[in-house]
């Protein structure tokens, strides 16, 4: 049995249980994951199909859909794209969008957003090297895909340290993510947003997280015992996932796997 083929019984098991079941939990990464990554983040649409899909499992109601992101909450909803609202994690899991759409965000302790302030401020020289700053409740993003390699090391160069610095003086994590670099407020992740939902649901519901980066891994390792989680990427790497997809084929089989696996009990 190839590494490709280990995880297929998992996969058979969650789909049968799918349709013995009237509830069910699948939670999803945006970026990375159910839409390619764009220079310009606002153009990252979901590969062709998954809307509708997404729609149909929604419309069907027996499946809590959510989104974990490390975007703003609100930025999900309009490039997703649905016609019913999903319940978004956004920021890594400082702030929820309900369906709705009241938001709630956590508060990060004072100290924290202080040095996120200075943070922002020490990267603004960044953006001449064609680096994006995004500025978000609990943390300051840099991004530079679409950068050449040489004028990444620059950045790095130029913000790593005094953000390291940073993290010295105040609860935050200096973590790498694919396309930059994020100094965040420490004490809340993806796996934080996991738990909670998870939480909210008996142990013996079905559910699967379905993520890209390493900044999932969290969710992955929250959900182990519970859950699946599967790493969607076009190259494998080390995960806590236990399934891997490719996308867009393999993710939008997995999703119209799991719409069928829905339709047959009401």
């Amino acid at each position: 049995m190839t590494d490709r083929d280990a995880p297929e019984h998992l996969l058979d098991a969650l789909f049968a249980r799918l349709e013995r079941v009237r509830a069910a939990v699948l939670m999803l990464d945006y970026d990375g994951t159910l839409a390619p990554f764009r220079v310009d983040p606002s153009q990252a649409r979901p590969y062709p199909g998954i809307t509708e899909i997404l729609d149909a499992i929604m419309q069907q109601g027996r499946t809590r859909l959510v989104l974990v992101s490390g975007r703003r909450a609100t930025e999900v909803p309009p490039l997703l794209g649905t016609r019913r609202r999903p319940e978004v994690w956004g920021s890594h899991g400082w702030e929820r969008l309900h369906p709705s759409g009241a938001l709630t965000i956590e508060p990060a302790p004072q100290v924290a957003l202080e040095a996120l302030v200075e943070a922002s401020a020490s990267a603004d020289a960044a953006q001449r090297l064609g680096a994006r700053i995004e500025r978000k409740p609990s943390s300051v993003a840099l991004h530079w895909r679409g950068v050449s390699e040489e004028r990444i090391g620059k950045l790095r160069s130029l913000v790593e340290p005094a953000w390291t610095s940073l993290c010295d003086r105040a609860p935050l994590a200096l973590l790498e993510f694919d396309g930059g670099v994020e100094l965040r407020v420490a004490g809340r992740s993806k796996g934080d947003a996991v738990l909670t939902v998870l939480s909210e649901f008996e142990a013996d519901v079905p559910m699967a997280f379905l993520g890209d980066d390493v900044t999932d891994e969290d969710a992955f390792i929250a959900l182990r015992g519970k859950g699946l989680g599967v790493l969607v990427r076009a190259e494998h790497r080390p995960t806590a996932a236990q399934a891997w997809l490719r996308p867009p084929e393999e993710l939008a089989g997995f999703l119209q796997r799991w719409r069928r696996a829905c339709e047959g009990r009401r």
